[in-house]
């Protein structure tokens, strides 16, 4: 019994996850949010990232002194030399140690060090604009597609609310075909309308499964199912205008837009490149230091002198004893000039000034291709502001059209034929408005983004 209730809680429990989960309702910042957090691509360039900070502690630590430490043990067998006494031994083994501690600093070398670590600072910044623009990029793609969902919805609440006049209007000739004052015809027409109608709802209704499939592959998640989005309220002002012009807009995104901002960081990192390769012509100082000791298991110490013959008598000589006593300390510097290596140096200066040119160029490229953006963005949005406008009006005017024709449907004057094209002149007039709608507030938010104005519907 105690299993059933447990099994029984859990399962309502999960269930309540489950139901809330497909409850929750996700605002464009949760979506943006959302994408930025879990996107493959930039997860990956963050991992690149830290490439580049790693590269960049790496150069700083080359202004440190390298310290290495050795040790080795040999075995020889015949002629030997010991140490002690300078004379050969024959026929013996002999086993030895050595041990060494020591390493170089890099004292001068034409600042390459000095440089290549400005270099990596500004590839590390250069990565930091590259993977910022990759958030952008997201962040509209994503607020595209939300505006599409947000159409799509309207367009299918559109054609429902035109089909269910339709159904009406096959209601009302089957009455009266029923009662003889129409032709069959005309329901039958009525009926093909509906159906035509209905096909369009189908479509409609498969775009916006898409428009959700779409959002949802972008936020990585695994099925649209239980997705919905929050539908705020978004009214356009006719008479609104935009208040920066071109240049104005250009000039503050210039100094915003990482596409830009990384261009010109390439092109510094590719100057302090050229003074790396400039600094392989200067001579370069080294200094090395090292500390040294040995052991040989056949050498032997002095341990006194023979009263009778007045010669040094040999004694055993312990490792600690060696170790201690054969210390070797050395400090050296080594100035080592270029003058002849394959020409590599020159042709390397040659090859960072052609960077530096390349890296101009993309600049310039970067500026074009952002001015081009905002020249379209704002061409854009004051033709969609103007196509609502015009829009509005003709939905007004296709409305009342509308509401005269299906009067005059109702009472026979007119035929099926011109109460479907005034139907459908309606419907395109509302599409045309949407759609309008929706590209005007796309736009607008791209300007404002240029703007330094983060993407939000509220």
């Amino acid at each position: 019994m105690g299993k059933r209730l447990l099994f029984l809680f859990v399962f309502v429990l999960f269930s309540g996850s489950v139901t809330f989960s497909q409850q929750k309702v996700w605002t464009l910042d949760e979506c943006i949010n959302y994408a930025i957090d879990n996107n493959i691509q930039i997860k990956r360039q963050n991992l690149q990232t830290e490439f580049q900070k790693n590269a960049l502690d790496l150069s700083k630590m080359r202004l440190l002194p390298t310290l290495n430490a050795s040790a080795s043990e040999n075995f020889s067998w015949g002629r030997s030399l010991d140490q002690t006494t300078y004379q050969y031994t024959e026929n013996q083994r002999v086993m030895s140690n050595s041990f060494n501690l020591g390493g170089s600093m890099n004292l001068f070398d034409g600042l390459q060090n000095i440089n290549t670590i400005k270099k990596y600072e500004y590839e590390l910044l250069a990565g930091q604009q590259d993977l910022q623009l990759i958030k952008e990029n997201i962040s509209l793609t994503v607020a595209l597609n939300y505006l599409q969902i947000l159409l799509n919805k309207e367009l299918v609440s559109a054609i429902g609310e035109q089909l269910q006049i339709t159904l009406q209007q096959i209601e009302k000739s089957r009455r009266l075909v029923e009662a003889g004052s129409v032709a069959r015809g005309n329901l039958l027409q009525i009926e093909a309308q509906a159906a035509q109608e209905e096909l369009q709802l189908i479509n409609l209704k498969n775009q916006l499964n898409l428009a959700y499939l779409d959002i949802t592959q972008l936020l990585e998640l695994r099925t649209p199912d239980g997705f919905e989005i929050a539908v705020p309220q978004i009214s356009v002002d006719t008479n609104a205008v935009i208040g920066e012009t071109i240049e104005d807009i250009f000039l503050i995104a210039s100094g915003l837009r990482p596409s830009v901002r990384g261009s010109e960081l390439r092109l510094a990192a590719s100057e302090y490149d050229l003074k790396i390769a400039r600094g392989a012509r200067s001579p370069r100082l080294t200094m090395n230091h090292s500390l040294a000791s040995s052991y040989s298991d056949v050498r032997q110490r002095i341990a006194g002198i023979d009263p009778n013959t007045g010669k040094h008598v040999y004694g055993d000589y312990p490792f600690i004893n060696q170790v201690k006593d054969n210390r070797n300390w050395a400090l050296g510097f080594t100035l080592s000039v270029p003058i002849l290596n394959g020409w590599q140096i020159n042709k390397n200066i040659a090859n960072s000034r052609l960077s530096i040119e390349s890296n101009n160029y993309a600049l310039d490229e970067a500026k074009k291709q952002l001015y081009k953006n905002i020249q379209q963005a704002y061409a854009d949005a004051s033709a969609a502001l103007k196509k609502f406008a015009a829009s509005q009006k003709a939905v007004t005017a296709m409305e009342e059209s509308f509401r005269y024709s299906e009067q005059r449907f109702e009472v026979g004057l007119i035929t099926p034929v011109d109460y479907n094209t005034s139907k459908n002149q309606l419907l395109k007039a509302q599409s045309d408005l949407l759609q309008a709608k929706y590209e005007y507030v796309f736009k607008t938010k791209v300007l404002d983004f240029y703007r330094g104005v983060p993407l939000s519907l509220k």
